[in-house]
């Protein structure tokens, strides 16, 4: 997140469209105003964003990942 506030502050932005209707990347303003701005990402795009991060959380990102005891999960600072 750190990074792609740095970026897209500096002028880099995605090329490309960011959906159907033909608006580009470097439309959109930067940081929380692309959320709840005036020239924001429209509610459906946001729904989308949030949605995909639920799925990875929920389906993807699991604490116990390769046959690993739950609670351990390699390279965690709580492992030490």
């Amino acid at each position: 997140a750190f990074l792609g506030q740095i970026t897209t502050r500096a002028g880099y932005h995605l090329p490309g469209a960011i959906d159907g209707a033909g608006d580009q990347f470097a439309d959109f303003p930067n940081g929380f105003a692309a959320i709840g701005g005036p020239d924001s990402i429209p509610g459906a795009g946001t729904g989308q964003i949030l949605f995909f991060i639920g799925a990875l959380e929920i389906f993807v990102m699991k604490d116990s990942a390769n046959g690993a005891a739950p609670g351990d999960f390699v390279g965690d600072f709580r492992n030490g």
